[in-house]
């Protein structure tokens, strides 16, 4: 039975609100634990009291963030069987695979290292406390690792066939599921993008105690550390998000086509669009700016090769329907008779564009008998929002350039001694602070919202992923979610702003620094005129 349109749109909104909201929490996740990690290093190596005090002062907050990014990303994964039942049904023998995973080692390693790093300070030697922040740093790794491989199969189905007898995908080659070039690319993209907030969340916090005055010690090394961590990671961002856009050129031309806003091919070699603004009603983007060949370089690695727009694009998926057509009807001629040998072979044959066929049931229950009015308004079904997806690319990949001159103008100021001095741009490193976020939101929307009409791209429509239930239901579950969600933000600001403004000297007695005095002398008298 194909849902309510009104219900699947509900249940869309309602995953994009929580996994929206559950993505504020995981970027800062990722870059402040390795952040942690990298200074009780050099508390390791130098055995100097500020570098334990600065771990500890950013751990409190990476606590908080922790702790709300677990609450909702358990709540979130519980869509899968409420709203989605049927895509649970369908891929449970892939997608339960990684998430399995996830639990089992990201949760384990959080979960066991977590307290060694609140608790553990005099109690377990230094080597094993650093081993422990490490460790809670490879846990948030490989939880985004794990959840990143399944996502990334929804975008490239590898390693799975569909199977008449069961009605859903199956799993075969777990190798080519973990190894997917897609989720290795996603991976990097994501971790270094985590890096990045992280940088930036410490980069910020530090201004404002530079602007106040305060700590001027803790917060010139702080922004050392952010700076030059942040720089290599912005670089990162972008080199590595160039091969998210080529491997999307090879699996994903129509999302490619709509972040250009590329409706007719672009011969080779392809340009660049810039700027400009796309009409998706009359098919055109006006106003462009187009940066020669770039485009080509990007998408194909080359000058001599097109890349296909919107309008050639949708005439394929015309095509891959009619081949869809036919393996429909063979899977029909195999449920009244699996025996079927022929039935079989046809679809083998177009088991590939089985989701192209079943895309047409969104406007008749007679596949068979589709109209080429209907095979052509089901082909234009394909393309996402254009406009949506050309200006959310542009803000990330502004966003990520800013920071590569920010970060890297930090660094510059930090190694001549006049990050303190340099107020305005303390102000400007202070309200960049809500940026990285920006750019992740921005990205998700790219990654997700790119990839409509498909929950499983090319072999399972969104609208036949979603549960049997009422509009009321899930008005139901979206306000519950909006009321919990809200608690939660009110906590998580309650709790940050008060232990920023508390700050690491009220946080931590100076008694910390006696160990050794010679290194407190130097450290705390007069601060604001370091």
């Amino acid at each position: 039975m194909i849902a309510a349109p009104d219900v699947v749109l509900l249940s869309r909104l309602q995953f994009a609100i929580t996994a929206l909201y559950h993505f504020l929490f995981v970027p800062l996740t990722l870059g402040l634990s390795t952040l942690l990690g990298i200074m009780e290093t050099v508390y390791f190596m130098t055995n100097r009291p500020i570098w334990r005090t600065m771990t500890q002062y950013w751990g409190i907050l990476f606590g908080i963030n922790v702790a709300m990014g677990v609450a909702t990303g358990v709540t979130m994964e519980f869509q899968f069987g409420t709203n989605w039942a049927y895509y649970s049904h369908y891929v449970g023998d892939v997608f339960g695979a990684p998430l399995a995973l996830e639990g089992l080692m990201a949760f384990f390693l959080e979960a066991t290292f977590i307290g060694i790093f609140f608790f553990g300070w005099d109690r377990v030697s230094k080597g094993a406390h650093l081993f422990s922040t490490w460790m809670l740093a490879a846990g948030a790794s490989f939880s985004a690792l794990w959840i990143l491989i399944a996502n990334a199969w929804m975008q490239n189905p590898v390693g799975a066939h569909f199977n008449f007898h069961t009605m859903r995908m199956e799993l075969y080659d777990f190798y080519s599921v973990i190894f997917n070039e897609v989720a290795q690319a996603k991976f990097v993209h994501t971790i270094s993008a985590g890096y990045v907030t992280g940088s930036m969340f410490v980069l910020s916090l530090s201004a404002y105690f530079l602007l106040k005055g305060r700590m001027v010690a803790f917060a010139k090394r702080s922004i050392t550390v952010a700076a030059a961590f942040g720089l290599a990671s912005a670089l990162c961002v972008v080199i590595l998000g160039d091969e998210s856009g080529y491997l999307a050129g090879l699996n994903q031309k129509m999302k490619v086509a709509a972040i250009e806003g590329m409706w007719e091919t672009e011969p080779a070699p392809a340009a660049l669009t810039l700027i400009g603004l796309p009409d998706q009603a009359h098919r055109a983007t006006e106003y462009s700016l187009k940066v020669p060949y770039l485009l080509g370089l990007i998408v194909t690695r080359s000058i001599n090769r097109p890349v296909y727009g919107i309008v050639d694009l949708v005439e394929e998926a015309k095509h891959r329907m009619y081949s869809g057509i036919l393996a429909y009807d063979a899977l029909t001629a195999l449920q009244l008779d699996p025996t079927n040998k022929r039935a079989e072979d046809i679809l083998d044959a177009n088991q590939n564009n089985i989701g192209y066929g079943l895309l047409l049931k969104r406007y008749t229950d007679d596949v068979l008998h589709a109209t080429p009015e209907i095979i052509d308004r089901a082909a234009w079904d394909t393309v996402p929002d254009v406009f949506v997806m050309f200006w959310t690319f542009r803000v990330m990949v502004a966003c990520g350039l800013f920071f590569i001159i920010l970060f890297a103008y930090a660094f510059y100021l930090s190694l001549r001694r006049r990050i303190v001095k340099t107020r305005w741009f303390l102000w400007i490193a202070l309200f960049s602070l809500p940026l990285p976020w920006v750019a992740s939101e921005m990205g998700w929307i790219v990654a997700e919202y790119g990839r409509q009409p498909w929950i499983v791209d090319g072999m399972l429509p969104t609208f036949m992923g979603v549960s049997s239930l009422s509009v009321t239901d899930v008005w139901i579950s979206i306000l519950g979610f909006v009321l919990f969600y809200s608690a939660l933000a009110i906590v998580e600001l309650y709790l940050m702003i008060k232990y920023i403004r508390l700050g690491p000297d009220q946080l931590f007695p100076i008694e910390d620094f006696s160990i050794q005095p010679r290194v407190l002398q130097h450290e705390t008298p007069n601060t604001a005129k370091d």
